[in-house]
């Protein structure tokens, strides 16, 4: 008898080949359920070993002992009329087909229940991780927001935007400067919001407002910067001129 047959008489394939299909299955219930107990990062590395190991024993204990019905016996010293290693060959087949049946079921349970959740799980963590972490804000940055109309008949609100939108551009001109773009920062027009409030939601570090006041062919803008996260006032001025000139 050759080498492959006699492994296959001590049944050392059959065995081994549950082994690995109840190693799998294990490690698999393993790596859902050990989370779900917080166990350390270990565990899982522990079990795999713990998994490698016995491997080989199964093996050698396969090949070594017979289990008969008068318990385990050395298959050197048993007989070959005593030896029920074909009926031995017979459970082990069935069991082998169950395990694989368990598996198969994990397997399918794992992909169209298990996995959906899972993924569902990590995106509503992430989400809620980003909705709570505040955007990062660039020291460079700012919003210009549509200057007030203050003239006494208060009908220059064209200019006024016009006066914002000119400024807007030449700031977007300038290199390293993140500008806030037009139509966000025009949103909060006539709107009574905290400034720092409006800085977080464009997501600027600075703001620029002012008003406008024009009577007859004269008028006054002024403006001034403020920073957002102090609301404390960086920079003020004003100018005063003729309609004419204004643009120049």
């Amino acid at each position: 008898m050759n080498f492959i047959d006699e492994l296959k008489r001590r049944n050392v394939i059959r065995i081994g080949g549950l082994y690995l299909v109840g190693a799998w299955l294990i490690t698999q219930v393993g790596a859902t359920l050990l989370p779900v107990f917080d166990s350390p990062a270990w565990a899982m590395k522990a079990l795999l070993a713990l998994l490698a190991i016995g491997f080989p024993l199964a093996m050698v204990f396969a090949w070594v002992f017979e289990l008969t019905p008068d318990g385990l016996k050395r298959d050197s010293d048993l007989p070959a009329s005593h030896s029920i290693a074909p009926q031995t060959a017979h459970r082990l087949n069935r069991a082998i087909t169950v395990l694989l049946l368990l598996a198969l079921g994990y397997f399918a349970f794992d992909k169209f229940v298990l996995s959906p959740q899972r993924e569902a799980a990590s995106v509503a963590a992430a989400t809620k991780a980003v909705a709570a972490k505040p955007a990062a804000t660039d020291d460079k940055s700012i919003a210009v927001l549509p200057f007030d109309d203050l003239s006494p008949t208060h009908d220059q609100a064209y200019f006024s935007d016009g006066i914002a939108e000119e400024l807007l551009n030449a700031l977007a001109r300038v290199q390293g400067l993140r500008v806030a773009g037009r139509a966000s920062s025009s949103y909060y027009k006539s709107r009574n919001l905290p400034l720092a409030d409006i800085g977080k939601a464009l997501g600027v570090a600075t703001v620029l407002e002012g008003s406008v006041r024009k009577q007859g062919e004269r008028v006054r803008v002024s403006a001034h910067l403020a920073r957002v996260r102090d609301n404390q006032q960086l920079w003020a001025g004003s100018y005063d001129g003729d309609m004419e000139d204004v643009f120049a």
